[in-house]
Formats: C-alpha cells, sequence, structure tokens
C-alpha cells in the first residue's frame, strides 16, 4: 500500500480544508455533503453521538452559527492507497482546545467522511 501518494493526499487536503471553510462559515450544504449518506456513517460530538447520517444531518441543521471560528493547528493529514484516508487536527476556540478526527472513504459519489469524532481538549491558560 502506497502512503500519501502526493495527488491523493492533495485531493483529500483540499476536501479537509473546503469542509473546514464550510464549518467555521456554517455552511450546511456543504457539511452534509462532507458526510456519506448511510446509517452506518457516525459522529462523535464534545456532547452528543450521532449515529447514521439523518441523525448528522439534524444536528447539522439545529446548530448555532454563533462562534464557530476557530485555528487549527497541527493537522496531519495521512492517506492509505487511493481511496482512504484519515485526518486529524487541533483546535483553539476562544480559550478553549479541541480535537478532531475524520476518516474518508473514497465511494462512487466521491470522498465522504464515514466518521468523525471531536472531543474537548484541555484549557488554556489565563491570558496575563
Amino acid at each position: 500500500m502506497e502512503i500519501n501518494l502526493p495527488e491523493i493526499h492533495a485531493e483529500v487536503t483540499e476536501l479537509f480544508e473546503s469542509y473546514e471553510r464550510a464549518l467555521v462559515s456554517n455552511d450546511v450544504a456543504v457539511l452534509d455533503n462532507a458526510f456519506w449518506d448511510s446509517p452506518h456513517t457516525l459522529r462523535y460530538g464534545a456532547g452528543e453521538n450521532l449515529y447514521g447520517y439523518a441523525q448528522i444531518a439534524a444536528f447539522r441543521a439545529a446548530r448555532s452559527p454563533a462562534g464557530l471560528a476557530r485555528e487549527l493547528k497541527n493537522t496531519v493529514i495521512t492517506t492509505y492507497g487511493r481511496n482512504f484516508a484519515t485526518a486529524n487536527t487541533e483546535y483553539v476556540r476562544g480559550d478553549s482546545t479541541g480535537r478532531q478526527s475524520q476518516t474518508w472513504v473514497r465511494l462512487p459519489e466521491g470522498w465522504r467522511v464515514v466518521a468523525a469524532h471531536v472531543s474537548p481538549g484541555p484549557q488554556l491558560p489565563p491570558k496575563p
């Protein structure tokens, strides 16, 4: 198996960046399209466990668009062959941190997230 083929890595990196832009701008259509429309898709969030595309889409539709801006750091995207990839990152939002992971698979309809996990990280120290 070939790891991080340049053209595949570039494809997934662009998809990850597009997802991030959609996330912070609350572009629900792009976010929904990024996930596999299947009951097998899951997303574990900071305060919710979502099983299946329908639950994930309902969460996105109901989520407040306020306060979504964040800064990413330590992003690692790894591709495995031509059809499977993982994207992992840390983020800072205000005075809190978190972690996000996504599993991407190339399906007949294109690359889709089949599993995602968002969890809070350690609190940042107070600013002097």
